[in-house]
């Protein structure tokens, strides 16, 4: 069979990709080694953890934080395995349904079986019934990643986890050790946590999530430790990990002791490159199997191109469609968008949420730029009290001379919907009046932007008045 495109691979990158090259009349492959669509982000790793995440703040009574004090209500401690996983199932279904109806809809041939290059345009399909072999003119890899499962650590699936194979527990731990404080680490330490499981934070580092905001990372790590009890050994790395009667012993290389009975090891991940035959199509890749490639997501062969986690940072969903879908309008040339956007959101799915855009202050000041910030709490929003979200808030970084906008960073209730108001001002190059002359809703927590721009023309007023400056207002 002889294709236009042919995908490796049905997580974001994959369904997105084979989408918008069908969408221009190209006649498109796909090929899947899972019985289900969806890649990591559907069946192991984005959707399954967010979801799981909203049934510990529901099952936990954690939502109810602004009422807890009045009534008294208490975490719930008798929450089963069923309980927690019984939403994320659906809701995994559910995508599967969502993505079988959008390829079909695109008129994208399905193949089911593990696909593995013989040239660079042709591709062996091989499953329980045999092999096939298609023909396409240009290629899409994008077959993801897994969890990095280094050779030291005594992985058994039931006592020492990784991120994929946590989701198959029969019980709730009573006391989980996670090493790696990186974003798949922290979510898991506070969803687990918020069910009331005693958590230890291990990693050798010595500062949590280094690229976010640190006035951002501090409410984060405030809302862990003192709220949800989350116990962070950083700078601290794991020595040994050895069975201890019916437990674990953590050593750490600072000579503290861990007795604990569950491990989540969550330290980066690994391309799934290994079983492609890259070497047949002249794919050059680098350090754990990541596939190299250009701004245009070519890779070292002109008609192979690659997106997603399979090329790495920054290894999101959100930007991982985005890639694929340029990647085949380079591909076939189809005069359509051409690149993704230079500033990207992140959205970091902990307790409190975390999401962020743009330079931070710390950015600022490595590259000399003359800002200044203005803030915002949600203790002053109506809608934060209403919420119980007390500790929330919104940070606007801009430039000091022309209030332009550089960048967005909140934490609290709903931070990841929230930053998008900002990302559009930033996307058009707007500036902080933006939301001075803007009327938001009432009440709401949008509404927070209003007042951090007027704190931050304070601040700018205040510096002029300093320096004997005009006022800026």
């Amino acid at each position: 069979m002889t294709y236009d495109l042919i995908v490796l691979g049905s997580g974001p990158a994959g369904e997105k990709g084979a989408a918008q090259a069908a969408w221009f009349g190209k006649r498109v492959a796909l090929i899947e080694r899972e019985p289900v669509p969806g890649g990591a982000c559907v069946n192991t790793g984005t959707v399954p953890s967010k979801t799981l995440r909203e049934s510990a703040l529901h099952l936990s009574g954690f939502r109810q934080r602004g009422f807890r004090d009045a009534v008294g209500l208490t975490i719930r401690s008798d929450i089963s395995v069923a309980d927690f996983l019984y939403r994320k199932d659906i809701v995994v279904e559910r995508e599967w349904e969502r993505i079988d109806a959008n390829l079909a809809r695109h008129h994208v041939d399905r193949y089911s079986g593990t696909g593995r290059f013989l040239s660079p345009n042709r591709i062996e399909v091989r499953n329980s019934s045999g092999t096939i072999e298609l023909e396409g003119d240009i290629i899409l890899i994008a077959t993801g990643s897994a969890p990095h499962r280094p050779a030291d650590v005594p992985f058994d699936d039931e006592t020492v986890c990784d991120s994929d194979t946590i989701l198959l527990m029969k019980q709730i731990p009573r006391t989980l050790a996670v090493i790696g404080a990186g974003v798949i680490g922290c979510e898991y330490a506070a969803m687990f946590a918020a069910l009331g499981v005693e958590v230890h934070l291990v990693d050798g580092r010595t500062s949590l999530l280094p690229h976010m905001d640190r006035e951002i990372v501090r409410v984060l790590l405030e809302e862990m430790q003192h709220r949800l009890g989350v116990t962070l050994h950083l700078g601290a790395d794991v020595e040994i990990i050895e069975p201890h009667g019916r437990a674990l012993l953590l050593r750490l290389k600072d000579g503290a002791t861990l007795e604990i009975e569950k491990v989540l090891y969550a330290a980066g991940r690994s391309s799934n490159t290994a079983d492609l035959n890259l070497a047949a199509a002249g794919v050059e890749t680098g350090k754990r199997g990541l596939i190299t490639v250009n701004d245009r997501y070519q890779t070292s062969t002109p008609n192979i191109y690659a997106a997603g986690d399979v090329i790495g940072f920054p290894a999101l969903a959100s930007t991982s469609m985005e890639q694929a879908r340029v990647a085949m309008v380079h591909a076939f040339d189809l005069k359509y968008k051409t690149k993704v956007a230079t500033t990207l959101p992140y959205g970091i799915y902990t307790i409190p949420e975390l999401s962020t855009i743009g330079l931070t202050e710390e950015q600022c000041l490595e590259k000399g730029i003359d800002f200044e910030c203005g803030r915002a709490y949600f203790r002053g929003n109506a809608r934060g009290q209403i919420v119980g979200d007390t500790n929330g808030m919104i940070k606007l970084v801009f430039d000091a001379a022309d209030l332009k906008l550089l960048g967005v960073h909140i934490v609290g209730e709903n931070a990841s919907e929230l930053l998008h108001i900002g990302m559009m001002v930033m996307q058009f190059g707007g500036t902080i009046n933006a939301f001075i002359e803007s009327v938001f809703n009432f009440p709401t927590l949008s509404e927070a932007y209003k007042y951090a721009a007027y704190d931050g023309l304070g601040n700018v007023a205040m510096r002029s008045r300093t320096r004997g400056d005009s006022a800026v207002m």
